[in-house]
Order: C-alpha cells, then structure tokens, then sequence
C-alpha cells in the first residue's frame, strides 16, 4: 500500500478512454476493497463527472488517498503525475455519460439478448447485472476486482450498441484521431483484393466489430 499511487498510476490511464485499444498491465490496486467501505466512484475520480475530453486526467490527487492513508501509507508527498496518453480513443465525453445514469448497463444488457452485441459477451451478463451507476456499467467487475486489468474496462462493442452507424474509414473519427493507425495487420497493400478471393480467412465476428454486422464497405458491398 505505500506505493498505492504509483500502482494506480501504471494503470489508471484506462479510466480516461472508452474502447479498449491498449492492454494495460495488471496493477494490484483492490478496487473490491475500497468499494466494499461503501466509497462513491466520484469520491476518489472526481473529475470524470465534468470531463469532456479523453485525454483529461482522471487520476484520483494524492489527497484524496490521503485522507484515509495515514502514517506510512500517507500519499500526500507523492509526485504530481499527469495520466499517459497511450490509448487510441482520443474523443471521449464523461460528463454527458455520466448523465445517462444507470441506462447504460441495461441497454448493452438487452443488445446481448437480441444477440446484436458486436462481440462476444461472455460473462458480460452477469457484470452488468451487478452495475449501480454508470461508471460500473462502463467499468465492470469492479466490486470483485483486486487487479486493474483489461477485464474492467468497456469494450469497442459497448460503444457500438448506441453509436452504431458503423462506415468505415468515415465514422472511425468520430472516437479515434483522423491520423490513427486503426487497421489490422492483414489490411495491407491489395487486401480489397485478396479479402474477397476466398483466400483470406477471414474471422467474420471480429470484423463485426469494426464493421458492423450490415456493413457498407467503402460504398460497394452490403451484408
């Protein structure tokens, strides 16, 4: 625990952005713990309510940890750190999801039963049936969450069940900045080609994620 903020900081950087583009490295921060003692999201990321932007820092301020961390575990002497812009998302608006409340974890819950949900949801069900707030309905697993890992934070197919007017490359700015390198590796020279050839192996429900499941490609194709 004396190292509580900088453990934060190695992954904190995840609670800035929406789709999960970057794998973070586990860090041993018990988010299980702190929300067991009844503790508010906003209380520690007390900025996410008014962010509007994705690269704003979201870190809870070593004052905070403080107020609770005394003696050795005290934080108040850390170094100021700003959160790492690592991740692919670069437009993101907290404050107006914040708003929605928690409508967020049923809607994603109803597009898996409909079975429109972009991805595989796995035990996504269960996570968003324990969501009480919209950080949780975003934020999943996090009552049970001893590790900061990937598994806690929303996926591409999250954002898709609302914004789902899907046409790359033309929609792909509306999260992600216009220079971003968003293809896959097999998107290279000759891949409008060679996709269509039969040769390509192509794995249909990842590209749901990008393309959507009726998608256009390029104005040409359809289904």
């Amino acid at each position: 625990m004396a190292n509580l903020l900088q453990i934060v900081v190695r992954s904190g950087w995840w609670l800035a952005a929406a789709p999960l583009l970057v794998q973070p490295s586990p860090a041993a921060f018990s988010h299980r713990i702190h929300l067991a003692q009844k503790i508010e999201c906003v209380v520690c990321h007390s900025a996410a309510p008014a962010s509007t932007k994705a690269s704003d820092n979201l870190l809870p301020p070593a004052a905070v940890c403080a107020g609770c961390h005394t003696g050795k575990l005290a934080l108040s002497s850390a170094p100021s750190i700003k959160s790492p812009r690592q991740t692919l998302v670069t437009k993101f608006n907290h404050q107006l999801h914040v708003k929605l409340g928690n409508t967020i974890a049923p809607m994603i819950l109803k597009s898996i039963e409909a079975k429109t949900y972009l991805s595989d949801p796995g035990t996504l069900k269960n996570d968003l049936g324990e969501a009480r707030t919209a950080c949780m309905s975003c934020h999943r697993g996090m009552t049970k969450s001893d590790a900061v890992t990937a598994a806690n934070f929303p996926r591409m197919a999250d954002c898709l069940v609302c914004h789902n007017e899907v046409e790359p490359p033309f929609t792909c700015t509306k999260c992600h900045d216009e220079k971003a390198e968003l293809k896959p590796a097999s998107h290279g020279p000759g891949w409008m080609d060679r996709h269509s050839s039969g040769k390509a192996n192509l794995d249909k429900p990842s590209c749901a994620v990008c393309h959507g499941r009726t998608f256009k490609c390029m104005g040409c194709h359809n289904g």
